[in-house]
C-alpha cells in the first residue's frame, strides 16, 4: 500500500499512534476479507462488501495524514 510513500509510513508508524492504529486496523481488516473470502473464516458476500467498504475508508484516511505529513 502506498510504495512511494514507504519511508514516510515507517516514520509516521514510530511516531504517531492515530496514523499506527488505522494501519494496523486496514491491515486487519484487508486479512479478515481474505479469509473470508477464501472461506478459511465464514462470510456473506454482503459481509464481506461492509468490511471492503470499512478498509476503504481506512486507506483514504490514510492517505489524507501521508499527504499532509509529505508537504
Amino acid at each position: 500500500m502506498f510504495p512511494e510513500y514507504r519511508d514516510l509510513i515507517t516514520r509516521l508508524k514510530g511516531h504517531d499512534a492515530h496514523f499506527t492504529r488505522l494501519f494496523d486496523k486496514h491491515n486487519e481488516l484487508d486479512q479478515v476479507i481474505r479469509n473470508k473470502e477464501a472461506r478459511i473464516e465464514p462470510g456473506t458476500h454482503v459481509e464481506i462488501e461492509q468490511l471492503k467498504k470499512e478498509k476503504l475508508l481506512l486507506k483514504d484516511q490514510l492517505y489524507t495524514i501521508l499527504r499532509q505529513a509529505s508537504a
